[in-house]
């Protein structure tokens, strides 16, 4: 996120895009809510499910899936035909400008209206809404990335938010929602095929030799690894040998399961550390037991950026440990001697190599955490990015082209499926499907179906149906009513027993190289039908 959580409160338009918000990040919702309650602030929410926050939106356009390209670029056309731009700071702390007016100049609202069904009217509302509020707050999730123009999504978002000026300034910004309670600080420590921790590119020479010096080995690999997807490729091929899998179910979580689990099941040797034996556990040679968040110290670095410490609760079961501690006895035997006294000793050496954490330290984290860049000792963390000019000079606008899915409907495979999470369950399942409370709230594995659709295949809530893709079949209870649009589904994906990415496609964005997991082609009928 570029701006705070809080400072939703101070936005005058809250534009909310591939977002459940107040299933996924129920907290955050609450702000939401809050702001829109006080009077101040009006929400727009673009999504093609009927979500609990369009209950409280000033306005709801509901696009097709893999649309949303068209539908950014069309609010920056009526912005900009009707003269509602930020000039001023487009000319002061932008560049590209002409690049983006030429592409999205033939994005009209009546062809957009045909590319994603959003209602032109509604489009030009939308529109005029965002433009013309003081500030306004983009918040987005993976609704708008898990396409394979996910980067294109992300980019829109971004041309939006700079031609209204709403970049650098309190209660606006681009602000995505992460996905789990950590996966902001897992980017941030270099969990990613291409950076070193503070997101420091592999490819610079001098921070290669920077992290080798800390590290006393001579050299570092100067080439980008792999993401998840291209490894399970690579299993498959024969090209990958072993895989190290740690607080990951793949088999659950990742496009096209019968690809997953053919590629662990083509390696020499994996091994999988986790809390739980989820159903990639079962696949492994060696499986490493660690300890939960509640039986470690550490930090979680949060959607805002904040850096929070994690303070240990109570004694891991078992022979359960910290990940830090068995990687170090690992690294130990294979020859290289890794050893720290203790989590907060591990943090200062991150805080010694990664600049935006420079500034912080267990000390300084225990009263409520910092938000980064912290650069120094007497920083104060920083609540919203970008106030006095980008880092890399000035803002780049991109001129972008919509492309349409990977994978379209036909006559065999009617339906489009997306996928996604519910409130009372939990990526997938490993941990809260063992709660008693949750199942009972949310208990088993429903497909969201429209009531026109549902009725013309004589489908009622609570049969069995067979959902179908080119990849695969799975079979679910049916949840018949208008959360979703005609011609569309909608299933979670956290049930292990019913595993929706089967059927999923492993199409990849080709820079992010994140999958499609928003949009597929399927077919529905009731089981027993062929």
């Amino acid at each position: 996120m570029t701006n705070s959580i809080e400072e939703l409160e101070k936005a005058d338009v809250i534009l909310v895009a591939g977002s459940n918000t107040t299933g996924m990040h129920p907290v955050i919702a609450s702000t939401i809510k809050r702001a829109v309650r006080s009077g101040k602030t009006k929400v727009v929410v673009v999504d093609p499910r009927k979500i609990e926050l369009v209950n409280h939106a000033e306005l709801w356009l509901r696009p097709k899936p893999g649309t949303d390209v068209a539908w950014l670029n069309g609010l920056m056309h009526v912005i900009i035909n009707e003269d509602l731009h930020a000039k001023g700071y487009i000319a002061e702390r932008t560049e590209g400008f002409e690049d983006l007016k030429q592409a999205v100049s033939t994005y009209s609202p009546e062809r957009v209206e045909e590319i994603s069904g959003i209602p032109k009217a509604d489009l030009i509302e939308a529109a005029r809404l965002y433009a013309k509020a003081p500030a306004a707050s983009i918040i987005y999730a993976m609704g708008i990335t898990q396409h394979i123009n996910g980067t294109d999504g992300v980019k829109s978002v971004a041309n939006l938010a700079m031609l209204c000026g709403n970049v650098g300034i309190e209660g606006g910004g681009v602000n995505p929602l992460r996905g789990q309670n950590n996966v902001q600080g897992a980017c941030d420590m270099g969990g990613l095929p291409n950076v070193f921790s503070g997101y420091q590119p592999v490819t610079s020479k001098e921070v290669r030799e920077k992290m080798g010096r800390a590290w006393g080995v001579e050299s570092l690999p100067e080439k980008p690894g792999l993401t998840i997807v291209e490894i399970v490729d690579g299993a498959v091929k024969g090209d990958i040998k072993a895989m190290y899998i740690m607080g990951e179910n793949p088999v659950v979580s990742d496009p096209d399961s019968h690809h997953v689990r053919r590629g662990l099941n083509s390696l020499d040797f994996l091994v999988v550390q986790d809390i739980f034996l989820n159903r990639t556990a079962r696949l492994a040679d060696v499986v490493l037991p660690a300890c939960c968040f509640a039986e470690k110290d550490g930090t979680f670095t949060n959607t805002e950026r904040r850096v929070q410490l994690v303070r240990k609760a109570v004694e891991p079961p078992g022979d359960a440990r910290p990940d830090w501690e068995i990687l170090c006895d690992l690294a130990r035997h294979m020859g290289y001697p890794m050893s720290y006294p203790n989590a907060s000793a591990i943090f200062d050496e991150i805080a010694s190599l990664t600049p935006s954490y420079a500034g912080m330290d267990y000390a300084r984290l225990a009263d409520g955490g910092l938000q980064w860049p912290c650069p120094s000792k007497d920083h104060p963390g920083t609540k919203y990015l970008h106030k006095d000019g980008f880092a890399r000079g000035k803002g780049l606008f991109h001129g972008i082209e919509w492309i349409s899915p990977a994978e379209g409907t036909d006559e065999k495979y009617p339906f489009l499926l997306t996928t996604g999470r519910v409130l009372y369950q939990y990526h997938t399942g490993t941990m809260s499907r063992r709660s008693v409370a949750l199942n009972e709230r949310y208990p088993e594995c429903l497909v969201e179906i429209n009531e026109e659709d549902a009725e013309r295949l004589g489908i009622k809530s609570g049969d069995k149906i067979r959902v179908s893709s080119r990849r695969g079949r799975i079979e679910a209870t049916a949840s018949v009513g208008d959360s979703v649009d005609l011609g569309t589904i909608f299933i979670p994906f956290h049930f292990a027993e019913v595993p929706v990415n089967e059927l999923t496609i492993a199409a990849l964005d080709p820079i992010a190289k994140i999958p499609e997991f928003k949009v597929c082609a399927v077919r529905v009928e009731m089981v027993g039908e062929e």
